[in-house]
C-alpha cells in the first residue's frame, strides 16, 4: 500500500481522480461519460480487456452514458502502484475510445 507521501502526489498524477476513503479500504474512483449505453459498454469492455490481461481487476459500474471504475488492491489494504499503473491505462483506453 502507498504511503502518505506517496498518496499526496496523486492528484498531480492522476488529475481526473479522486481517492476515496472507503471503509474500509481507500481507492482510485473516475467516473466516465460517455454519449450512450453502447460507447458506455464498449469502453467497459476495454478496462475489463486490460484488467484480465494484467491480472488485476477493478469494480466497474456501467450505466447509461456512464462508466464507474474504482482501483486498489484489496490483499494489500488500499491503493499500490498496480493501481497506478491501471489507472493510466484506463485513462488511455478512454482516448482510444
Amino acid at each position: 500500500m502507498l504511503k502518505s507521501e506517496a498518496m499526496a502526489s496523486l492528484a498531480e498524477e492522476l488529475p481526473n481522480w479522486q481517492v476515496e476513503q472507503d471503509d474500509p479500504e481507500p481507492r482510485l474512483v473516475r467516473t466516465f461519460n460517455f454519449d450512450d449505453f453502447a460507447e458506455a459498454l464498449a469502453f467497459t469492455n476495454k478496462v475489463g480487456g486490460a484488467a484480465e490481461a494484467n491480472d488485476h481487476h477493478p469494480q466497474i459500474t456501467l450505466t447509461w452514458g456512464s462508466v464507474k471504475v474504482e482501483w486498489w488492491t484489496h490483499s494489500e489494504g488500499g491503493i499500490t502502484n498496480k493501481d497506478i499503473d491501471m489507472a493510466k491505462t484506463t485513462d488511455k483506453l478512454v482516448s482510444s475510445s
